[in-house]
């Protein structure tokens, strides 16, 4: 192992589920290549910093260290790392790793289960004392899923899905080979994808092309009765468009677990509304520890000259 005086520089501005301390700590026993600093504290010697874990850090703080190599973003999205228009050129890694994809999976698997046994209904009746009995029409076998974003997430998604039975197909910028999942690729195939998706799922990145796709032109797309789990971004969805949709007997619910704007105001109807779920942005979100395993594992790719994976693409953004 390094020396102390030689071991490079981890700086960390991480989120606040961890004091900075625990932070430390938790670096100390993951990743011993290196040695972490709190971001806030400044290093007696910048030069040493070589890699950086943060979000949303001060802007211009990162582009203090003349040697920084790589930064790891704490989320999956790197937008509150864009912000900053100083940022240096170096390779970013997203927020991801088996354990992630495991947990969106997991998610979206209930999600889907969800919508098909009518749960939120069961939800109401709770909320009014009323005992119903009913019985949902169809099984996941009956059900096709369709899933906008097939990249690791949404990969293992629907991995899980199809375990569980349901038909999946996927939606992506490029065609994908996955084992029993139909590929749509292309803007001309996202209407195929939708007039087959009884449930949707919304796992795309954030980019230009994909902000507000989720409209009442292309949830009118959807089979009468279909459901919609939006994982992704809040501002891929119309959200008073999906309200209206369901409102209007075209769909029969939906389960959120993003919004625009987060926090979901107090008085929003998304609350109320007996065919909705509402979650609080939490669908893959990994614990510190699982976060800072993430973070060990690009320094030491770096290290021994590979690239990590979860790399930003700017050319695409994401």
């Amino acid at each position: 192992m390094l020396s102390s005086t030689s071991r490079p520089l981890l700086v960390v501005k991480a989120g606040a589920d961890l004091t900075p301390a625990g932070w430390l700590r938790l670096f100390a026993e993951l990743a011993p290549e290196v040695d972490a600093v709190w971001l806030d504290e400044s290093p007696s010697d910048p030069s040493r910093v070589a890699y950086a874990f943060a979000w949303a850090p001060p802007l211009g703080r990162l582009a203090q260290f003349p040697n920084l190599r790589l930064i790891v973003g704490d989320a999956v999205g790197v937008g509150h790392l864009l912000r900053d228009e100083t940022l240096p050129a170096v390779p970013i890694v997203r927020m991801g790793g088996a354990e992630l994809g495991h947990r969106m999976g997991e998610y979206v698997c209930l999600a889907c289960l969800a919508l098909l046994r009518e749960l939120p209904r069961s939800l109401a009746n709770r909320q009014a004392q009323l005992w119903e009995e009913f019985t949902p029409d169809r099984t996941a076998c009956d059900t096709r899923v369709g899933i906008l974003g097939l990249g690791r997430l949404g990969t293992r998604a629907a991995q899980m899905l199809r375990g569980l039975g349901f038909a999946v197909a996927g939606w992506s910028t490029a065609r994908k080979a996955l084992d029993g999942v139909q590929s749509f690729a292309g803007a001309d195939e996202l209407p195929a994808l939708l007039r087959r998706s009884d449930l949707l799922v919304n796992l795309l990145p954030e980019t230009p092309q994909t902000r507000w796709l989720l409209n009442r032109e292309t949830l009118a797309l959807l089979p009468d009765g279909a459901g919609v789990v939006n994982v992704g971004r809040g501002n891929h969805l119309v959200l008073p468009d999906l309200i209206a949709a369901i409102d209007a007997g075209k769909l029969c619910g939906a389960v959120l677990d993003v919004f625009e704007p987060e926090p979901l105001p107090k008085n929003h109807p998304a609350w109320s509304h007996e065919k909705l779920i509402v979650t609080a942005h939490g669908a893959a979100y990994l614990p510190a520890r699982g976060r800072a395993r993430a973070v060990a594992e690009a320094i030491r790719a770096d290290l021994r000259g590979a690239v990590p994976d979860n790399l930003y693409d700017p050319a695409v953004g994401y």
